[in-house]
């Protein structure tokens, strides 16, 4: 494993369910063992369900630190994990995600939905303004991302990233060779 960075702080976007495919719960529990195996802290959505739910319960098996960032809503819904070192509570999603993106070092995508990639899309976007200059990647379980990268080289092509545009964006099956890439190494 790597060496412990305990003032690392990954913010993971994923799934508020577990999809279909079984592979990808299983990336998220190997992330989370991974994340806590460094003593890299955890930022997420939350949520005590879906691969959000394995990737929290993986760091806390591992003895790493979780912080959930959720809106009064999904909340009162009773999504919240309940054995978080921290819950903190927003007004809305806007507030959330700009919570998260302050307490995060660094960002990266699981498997999801609208949510994950609003997101993953909001962040990207941030950093192409120059808003952040935090590492953004995708764990690419069992292939989920490659239809999302065929399309964002078509959009790359076409003239509308411009800058680091896909360079930026390490996307890896392994979650060690990720966070190896996330924290610079």
């Amino acid at each position: 494993m790597g060496t412990m960075d305990n003032n690392f702080s990954l913010c993971v976007f994923a799934g508020s369910n577990a999809g279909r495919n079984p592979k990808h719960l299983e990336a998220a529990v190997g992330l989370g063992r991974a994340m806590a195996g460094r003593g890299i802290g955890l930022v997420y959505g939350g949520a005590h369900c879906g691969l959000m739910g394995a990737l929290a319960d993986a760091v806390i098996q591992g003895g790493g630190r979780v912080v959930g960032v959720m809106p009064r809503a999904l909340v009162a819904r009773e999504k919240a994990h309940r054995g978080l070192a921290e819950l903190i509570v927003t007004e809305d999603m806007h507030s959330r995600k700009a919570r998260m993106v302050q307490l995060s070092d660094g960002f990266l995508a699981l498997p999801g939905g609208f949510g994950t990639l609003d997101e993953l899309f909001e962040v990207l976007t941030w950093a192409q303004l120059g808003i952040h200059a935090k590492p953004v990647g995708l764990l690419n379980s069992d292939g989920f991302w490659d239809g999302l990268l065929a399309f964002l080289r078509q959009v790359e092509g076409d003239g509308f990233l411009h800058g680091e545009g896909l360079r930026g964006l390490p996307c890896e099956a392994d979650a060690e060779r990720l966070l190896d890439r996330l924290q610079g190494r």
